[in-house]
């Protein structure tokens, strides 16, 4: 099928390129030939059904996964050819929200979010490292949270505090998996409005992963839409809306 495209350039250059990206598995193709580009400032949201290769996407970006083809430039580092030391330090400017959250269970909500700071941050002092802690979980709505368990936490409250454990950092990306996948309408709409307030304090680009037509109405700036691994429509959200093709209408019935 003709591959549909919209109108838009930005003026910025990109803090993420991907060109020509294949990967498979076992002679299964999941990413086909795929390009695309995210610009400072941005929110990038990249639609698609389940299996159409967009969680395979975002871990190709950081290099949890190896496309079989193509390149992935982020921030101007050639991801493929980084060694561990290079990549290690690239990967502390790009914050990834993880579909499950994956939180510790074993540790409380500040400890939760004290790991990485003394992973990253190492120049910071205790004093330091708390009050960053604090304007974290202030900046999720979470600040009586400080100490309790992610047992404790409601669905929605374990995904604000995996967002305050990864803007803690301030990365400088983020990387969004389905953010709100499980959650009930309310506090989906919560989160994708979180992920408006996180563009806005940090300044970040942000790529979101998701089938969630609502969150990609609330919070894309740009939508890429992926059939078969490929790029299918590019554009914005009136763009996808004015579309009559049949596979783009079934997201929005």
């Amino acid at each position: 099928m003709t591959k549909l495209q919209s109108d838009i350039s930005p003026s910025t250059q990109p803090v993420i390129e991907i060109n020509n990206l294949k990967m498979g598995f076992e002679g299964l193709k999941v990413l086909e030939d795929l390009s695309l580009k995210l610009y400072d400032n941005e929110n990038l949201v990249v639609l698609g059904k389940s299996g159409s290769g967009k969680s395979v996407l975002i871990k190709c970006i950081v290099k949890l996964l190896r496309p079989d083809q193509g390149t992935i430039i982020v921030l101007g580092e050639d991801v493929g050819r980084l060694e561990n030391r290079k990549l290690a330090t690239l990967r502390q400017k790009i914050g990834f929200l993880f579909q499950s959250g994956a939180l510790y269970d074993s540790m409380t909500i500040k400890e939760n979010l004290e790991f990485p700071l003394i992973r990253v941050r190492k120049n910071l002092s205790k004093k330091e490292r708390d009050e960053k802690i604090e304007e974290a979980l202030e900046n999720v709505g979470l600040s009586d949270t400080l100490n309790k368990m992610p047992s404790e936490l409601s669905g929605g409250m374990r995904k604000r505090a995996s967002l305050a454990r990864t803007i803690v950092v301030d990365p400088m990306i983020m990387l969004y998996d389905e953010p709100t996948t499980g959650l009930d309408p309310v506090t989906s709409d919560e989160i994708s409005a979180l992920i408006n307030d996180v563009q806005k304090k940090y300044k970040t680009s942000s790529l979101i992963i998701t089938h969630d037509i609502e969150c990609a109405r609330a919070t894309a700036d740009r939508l890429i839409m992926l059939k078969e691994g490929e790029v299918y429509l590019e554009g914005d959200m009136e763009a996808f809306e004015k579309s009559t093709d049949p596979i783009i209408r079934s997201f929005f019935k």
